[in-house]
């Protein structure tokens, strides 16, 4: 879960001025595409940049998709347009450079993986009242889900696979719940080795309450463990 970078000029938000005209491209939607796949593939790729309250990603580098297509929403456009627009951005970014702070790469996803990827961001980017769907195992599982985590975090039991922060079926079995609870509150004190600090945000402790910290931990914990933790996790 990457710190928020310093980004002034936020270029990136052209993305929010073509939702906000809402540019002719309906009848771009696609009827092979899975939006289930997709919402995976957004965390994975999308969401450590990108906020969006379905996929539970409240990342701030890249503009926060549901901001940027609620005007379009409410203009009465809809997801064949919202999925065009994303295609289109995601095959030609702009502004295009080097640095992605301010811009993303070209061609992110490509081919059905950017088909899925805009289906599912155009059926939920900007919808009013939308959440991360309800996970069926406990309110640790929901914590997780709520807040992002599966976007940079691989975690079977969550069926995630985000890739910017350590993988957790690897690193927390045999940790203790203080640990985990350390990593998460102060996630700079004791780092991952191949991952610098700052990485994730220091302010879990605040955003979420103390009861709710000691549901994602058990919940870690319980999907974790080497005696098949991640089955009993998912089955719940």
């Amino acid at each position: 879960m990457p710190d928020k970078l310093p980004n002034p000029t936020r270029p990136l938000l052209v993305l929010a001025a073509l939702a906000a005209i809402a540019l002719p491209a309906s009848g771009c939607g696609t009827s092979t595409a899975d939006e289930e796949r997709g919402r995976v593939l957004f965390t994975q790729k999308c969401g450590a940049c990108h906020g969006l309250a379905q996929a539970g990603t409240t990342s701030q580098i890249g503009p926060d998709l549901d901001d940027a297509f609620a005007a379009a929403r409410a203009a009465g456009e809809g997801a064949d347009t919202v999925e065009g627009i994303v295609k289109s951005q995601v095959e030609f970014p702009l502004p295009s450079n080097a640095n992605p702070a301010v811009s993303m790469p070209a061609d992110l996803v490509t081919g059905q993986d950017l088909d899925d990827v805009a289906a599912y961001v155009g059926r939920y980017a900007g919808v009013p009242g939308v959440a991360p769907p309800k996970a069926p195992v406990g309110p640790g599982a929901q914590i997780f889900a709520d807040n992002g985590c599966g976007g940079c975090h691989v975690l079977a039991a969550a069926d995630s696979g985000g890739v910017t922060g350590p993988d957790l079926d690897q690193i927390l079995p045999g940790q203790s719940a203080a640990m985990i609870e350390e990593s998460i509150v102060d996630p700079n004190v004791q780092l991952t080795k191949g991952y610098p600090a700052n990485l994730m945000p220091d302010n879990f402790g605040t955003l979420i309450t103390p009861t709710e910290l000691e549901q994602l931990v058990e919940y870690l914990i319980g999907s974790t463990a080497k005696d098949g933790g991640s089955k009993k996790g998912k089955g719940g």
